[in-house]
């Protein structure tokens, strides 16, 4: 099965294009945590048994566990990812980018240590620093296209005058992921729900790619809004459920981890992503 596969049958089985971004603070555990890192896998598996029929993905950023020394922690929440929920794919956000040797040990952390699904790259290097991922047959990347962040104008939102049409920045990358980059259909583009309308051009750019929309909750994108900029349902049976032509996976972290700082930390948790799943559904339906 494809990672482009995997997504689909979670967002079938779930019902969700949501996924919970899974960025460990042990400043803002709960208090009977005590801040304490050594506890991270335990906050995380709590969150993942509490979401994992609600998601489309999870995401683990690598530097909050890194950050910690806590990538065997890591490596036992993807396991136990395995365990309560083989259907749901997960994506390594490491946002790598280097080239030759040094990448073909990053894909390697990726997808054999950490067993990861898909992972997030900078695509800054070029083609080159992205094929060692693309060596491993149905993984997926992700690549950074038009970030969250505001400091991403000052490269994304740059025309490339060299290029015919002088497109900018970011829309160079789409073509490209789209088109000539993609040769096993294995790539996808991370676009922030910050910028909806950036995010409907990357869509009539990248028509058939799963993006990945981080944004949405503490950083302030409207869920409503990336829906209708990246949603696009597929030709079906009229009275069917619908499907989509290409996933979108929208990420949620802060808003959902730290719901509440109590020992109801798992179950506020799910009731911010049970709303979160249902608003995102909501709107897919017509206006």
């Amino acid at each position: 099965m494809t990672f482009l596969d995997m997504l689909r049958a979670a967002e079938r089985q779930n019902g969700s294009m949501l996924c919970v971004g899974l960025d460990p603070e042990p400043t803002r555990f709960p208090a009977h945590y005590g801040s304490d890192a050594s506890k991270i896998y335990d906050f995380c598996a709590a969150i993942v048994d509490a979401t994992a029929d609600l998601v489309m993905a999870f995401k683990p950023q690598i530097a909050y566990f890194a950050a910690h020394r806590a990538e065997p922690q890591l490596e036992r929440l993807i396991a136990h990812m395995r365990r309560v929920a083989p259907h749901v794919p997960v994506i390594l956000d490491a946002k790598r980018g280097d080239i030759g040797s040094t990448a073909e040990q990053y894909a390697k952390e990726a997808f054999e240590r950490y067993g990861a699904d898909a992972v997030t790259l900078s695509p800054f290097m070029g083609f080159d620093s992205l094929q060692p991922y693309l060596r491993y047959h149905g993984k997926g990347a992700f690549l950074l296209c038009r970030t969250s962040n505001p400091g991403g104008d000052d490269l994304q939102s740059q025309r490339l005058a060299s290029v015919e049409g002088t497109p900018l920045l970011y829309e160079h990358i789409a073509r490209l992921a789209q088109g000539p980059w993609n040769l096993n259909g294995q790539l996808g583009l991370v676009v922030g729900a910050t910028y909806p309308a950036e995010l409907e051009r990357v869509r009539a750019l990248a028509p058939t790619l799963p993006l990945l929309i981080p944004g949405v909750g503490a950083q302030g994108g409207d869920a409503t809004a990336t829906v209708r900029a990246a949603w696009r349902a597929a030709p079906g049976t009229p009275g069917e459920p619908l499907d989509t032509l290409a996933p979108i996976i929208v990420n949620s972290s802060r808003a959902i981890l730290y719901a509440s700082s109590g020992a109801d930390f798992a179950q506020a948790a799910r009731r911010e992503a049970l709303a979160t799943r249902d608003l995102l559904q909501a709107a897919r339906q017509p206006a």
